[in-house]
């Protein structure tokens, strides 16, 4: 079935991954499902700003005549009661221009189904409408691009988690696995910097912050970095310093 079909029968919600926040990184997939949406969402915090629709920016100038967009307000805050009844308000407007016959597609930052919002309107809309997803680069392999450095070697394990997990869970993450991702670093980061002294691991540790955009930063070296929080957009990159080659 063509994404694309426009029937009131056929009128689809679309998952869309725009990446981390280099423009450049979005599929020509998405840039073209973007341009001929009837309407396009994305979540928006509480001023109205939003870093899915600010990095899908260029790929909506000259789009369908007559498209619409519908932000989703979300609270910043770690506030589940909130995000919910938002994701629930953002649902039943899907479902009412998708019964017009509209095509809606909701834009993520990343990949729509790895840590993302996207994946909270799919549960509640799935059973309701077609739906379809069309997958973007990660943080994860764009924090690997940037520091040139393989997630993984021949036997190396892999695993991928976030700051929101308890100490003990962080620690034998670090513990058992010979590369870890610790994803939504930044507002845990005293204890994922305590964890990593912990295990032995600060000097294999690498810190970014809001890869592919402008504000990029990147230190391979996390002593230097004190017990402050830093931004939610952050990841640690734990690799082995010797590795099997």
């Amino acid at each position: 079935m063509s994404l694309e079909n426009n029937s009131s029968m056929n009128a689809q919600f679309i998952g869309l991954g725009v990446g981390p926040g280099d423009p450049e990184l979005i599929t020509l997939k998405a840039h073209r499902l973007m341009q001929n949406a009837d309407v396009v969402s994305y979540l928006a915090n509480e001023q109205g700003s939003s870093q899915a629709r600010d990095i899908a920016q260029y790929s909506l100038v000259d789009s369908k005549v007559g498209q619409i967009e519908i932000p989703v307000p979300m609270p910043m805050k770690n506030d589940r009661t909130g995000a919910n009844q938002a994701y629930d308000l953002a649902a039943d407007q899907i479902r009412t221009v998708i019964a017009e016959g509209k095509n809606v597609v909701f834009l993520c930052e990343g990949d729509p189904l790895f840590f993302g919002s996207f994946s909270y309107l799919l549960d509640r809309l799935q059973d309701e409408m077609t739906c379809a997803v069309v997958p973007g680069i990660s943080s994860v392999h764009a924090a690997s691009s940037a520091l040139k450095l393989p997630l993984s070697m021949l036997k190396e394990s892999v695993a991928i988690i976030n700051g929101r997990h308890s100490d003990e869970k962080i620690r034998q993450t670090l513990q058992q696995h010979d590369s870890v991702i610790i994803m939504k670093a930044g507002p845990y980061r005293p204890k994922i910097l305590a964890a990593l002294t912990e295990t032995g691991r600060s000097s294999e540790a690498n810190y970014l912050e809001y890869i592919g955009r402008d504000e990029q930063v990147i230190i391979d070296d996390v002593s230097g970095l004190g017990d402050d929080k830093g931004p939610y957009f952050s990841l640690f990159v734990v690799l082995k310093k010797e590795r099997e080659r």
